[in-house]
């Protein structure tokens, strides 16, 4: 990404208010590098729990660190945060790690999770199959969002969902990690799309 600063989550009372009556727990996914620590910190009105560590030689071996010469951290474990999107919803945003060999924590992270938000990358569309395929086989919905990276190539955004071959009902957004209202407008649609879904599926 750019130099420009990250958007300060505010940082409010730690307890939520009493009007909450329902809490989602949704997951923040993406291939290596994408954004999603910046994401879920420019989101959480509480200090986000972040799990990085400084990448070494050995994992510079594993990791395609093309194109990513600022890349000095990784996460190995997940990211946390909490976002209440009005006085009775609030979001609690898990951000996984993107190397594949941490694989086996998606599954015990998409446990009790409503849906996930998929970070892609332009210069990297090829990396986001993975992380789709293994959400269609756990079966847990999904959005997608381009995190706008300032040297990543400018397609529109029907080109992108054909690339990706997405179903028209999957929300395809662009959104900027390091902004808060921009990050705030993905993280809707995702939510948008799961209501509808619940919708759907309940009796008539």
């Amino acid at each position: 990404m750019g130099s420009a600063p990250a958007s300060e989550p505010t940082t409010g009372d730690v307890h939520l208010p009493p009007s909450v009556q329902t809490a989602v727990k949704l997951l923040v996914v993406g291939h290596f590098a994408v954004g999603k620590t910046t994401f879920v910190g420019a989101l959480s009105e509480i200090r986000p729990l972040r799990t990085e560590e400084v990448m070494t030689e050995a994992g510079a071996l594993v990791d395609d660190l093309a194109g990513m010469t600022d890349k000095t951290t990784t996460t190995v474990a997940l990211d946390f945060g909490r976002l209440t999107l009005n006085n009775r919803l609030v979001l609690y945003l898990f951000g996984t790690p993107g190397q594949q060999r941490f694989a086996p924590l998606w599954h015990d992270m998409t446990r009790g999770a409503l849906g996930a938000l998929v970070l892609a990358d332009t210069r990297r569309l090829g990396q986001s199959f993975e992380v789709m395929g293994v959400l269609e086989e756990l079966g847990l919905p999904y959005a997608v969002a381009l995190n706008e990276f300032d040297d990543a190539p400018a397609h529109g955004l029907e080109e992108v969902r054909e690339a990706l071959d997405l179903l028209p009902e999957t929300p395809l957004v662009r959104c900027d990690a390091r902004d808060r209202v921009s990050s705030t407008r993905a993280l809707i649609s995702l939510v948008e799309h799961l209501l509808t879904r619940i919708g759907h599926m309940e009796p008539t």
